[in-house]
């Protein structure tokens, strides 16, 4: 079946779906949390939404607690997961546009969660609805599972993986395709502690650790006007925006950087970090120069953590949020290491970097990395559906900096929905996941959710695909090169 020429007749339909998802503000809200919504009345506005299309569709679905819901087609002992999630990372500014209107332009759909990951989620939907609607019988019973809180800590999956069942394989529609097989683990490192005879009075910066610092404000004491001049000298040099106001020996200083990823930390501009230069340079405070030194170098060169993996590549570092107030201060770092590098190792070398300095490291492991057998069957008969949508046979299959739900369950990886070379309409603003004006092309979207049905069809075991699994031409292998020409086999349907 062409699941892509099936889906023109669902696309209105589609699209009206994810607008209405769309226009759910779904960011953790502690504070209007309750029993069966821990993540806030957004983030469970949008669960019930989509237990509601499920209800309309005749699916089978639970609720865990308000942590995470599944969504059910078939049945069988064994399963295969296809894991989103629905809550977004903060607004933040900069948006031209509605960031929950959905509004389409030149092909594009904007909001908050149409690339990460509700737009994903819903195809991911729609895929599960062609197979029911065109009566395509399973061998594994296939399961939605959407998480309520990837972008946070993920708890949600925790507490999922306490009460539900865990699928045999699957996928998280959450990256780029073709197939992500490895995905670096994660350090949370929170600095800690008093500051002594520092200029700065306050700075609170930073949405969230997996966000660089977009912009950032410092408030200092023993200001002296010749540094505003040193100031604006600063900001062109380095190309930046920002402004100073201040009165008598008190200032505020404001610099607007670039938000960005933390897993690429260097596609960024990082707002506090060029405050702490500024200060630590202009001012002579000590704290300041010393905090820059050591957080400035996205690789953690300085903390001793400089890590190039085999596999990964470089480890990545990003100083996310920053509180400093009545001398106290925190500051949280998020950094992704590769499989190669040892927790025990980094854990000392911080330590013993930050020796001397005012703040005392306490360092968190979030998440061990992924890495599954780019030659697996798993990931070849993912490739080949890829591969057999797209045209595609030049992209090669890859490890990311990003952690997404694959982490959490064993034989899954991240599949789409972002391809490769996207060239979009000239003069039109289109922002990534958790950036400004955040869009995704919906041809694109269309696509993947053809190849979502395709994928899961062919790792379900589906009645037409296990008499027939090259039905769709596969074309050149995954482009693994260096690789075992047998892969390893699925998990066996008992």
């Amino acid at each position: 079946m062409d699941w892509k020429k099936c889906f023109t007749s669902y696309q209105d339909a589609f699209i009206n779906d994810l607008r209405g998802l769309l226009a759910i503000d779904s960011t953790r809200d502690d504070s209007s949390a309750t029993i069966n919504a821990p993540f806030g009345k957004g983030c469970r506005q949008a669960l019930d939404y989509m237990f509601a299309l499920a209800k309309r569709d005749g699916f089978m679905y639970q609720d865990y607690d308000g942590y995470a819901g599944v969504i059910c087609y078939g049945d069988g002992e064994e399963s295969v997961g296809v894991l989103a999630h629905l809550d977004i990372v903060p607004i933040g500014e900069g948006w031209s546009k509605d960031p929950f209107g959905g509004e389409i332009v030149d092909g594009y759909l904007f909001g908050r969660g149409s690339e990460d990951d509700k737009g994903p989620a819903m195809a991911a939907y729609y895929a599960m609805k062609m197979l029911k609607d065109q009566g395509i019988q399973l061998q594994r019973k296939v399961m939605l599972i959407l998480g309520c809180d990837e972008e946070s800590g993920m708890q949600c999956m925790e507490h999922y993986k306490k009460h539900g069942e865990i699928p045999t394989l699957g996928f998280t529609p959450d990256a780029d395709f073709p197939v992500i097989y490895g995905e670096k683990g994660g350090l949370h490192v929170d600095l800690l502690g008093e500051i002594d005879n520092s200029v700065i009075e306050e700075i609170h910066a930073g949405e969230a650790l997996n966000i660089v610092i977009g912009k950032a404000d410092m408030q200092v004491h023993n200001w002296k006007e010749e540094y505003a001049a040193l100031f604006d000298f600063y900001l062109q040099c380095y190309d930046l925006k920002g402004e100073v106001t201040y009165e008598n020996s008190h200032a505020t200083l404001h610099i607007e950087g670039k938000a960005a990823h933390a897993m690429e930390p260097y596609m960024g501009v990082n707002a506090a970090l060029h405050l702490f230069n500024f200060v630590g340079t202009a001012m002579g405070d000590t704290f300041a120069k010393k905090t820059y030194q050591l957080l400035a170098n996205w690789q953690g060169k300085e903390l001793g953590i400089l890590i190039d993996g085999a596999d990964m590549g470089f480890l990545t570092m990003n100083l996310g949020k920053v509180d400093i107030e009545n001398g106290k201060a925190k500051l949280q770092l998020d950094i992704r290491y590769p499989n190669d590098a040892d927790v025990h190792t980094m854990r000392k070398a911080i330590e013993e970097a930050c020796q001397g300095y005012e703040l005392t490291p306490h360092v968190y492991n979030k998440a061990n990395p992924l890495f599954v057998d780019p030659n697996s069957e798993l990931v070849q008969t993912l490739t080949s559906v890829y591969q057999a949508y797209s045209n595609d046979y030049e992209t090669k299959n890859m490890t990311i900096g990003g952690g997404t739900y694959a982490k959490k369950f064993e034989h899954f990886v991240a599949y789409g929905p972002l391809f490769p070379k996207q060239d979009k309409p000239k003069g039109l603003v289109v922002g990534g996941c958790h950036q400004a004006d955040e869009g995704i092309a919906l041809s694109d979207l269309f696509t993947a959710t053809a190849i979502y049905t395709e994928a899961i069809a062919r790792l379900a075991g589906g009645n037409q695909y296990e008499k027939n699994k090259d039905h769709l031409h596969p074309g050149p292998r995954g482009g693994q090169r260096g690789y075992d020409s047998h892969p390893d086999p699925l998990p066996k349907l008992r």
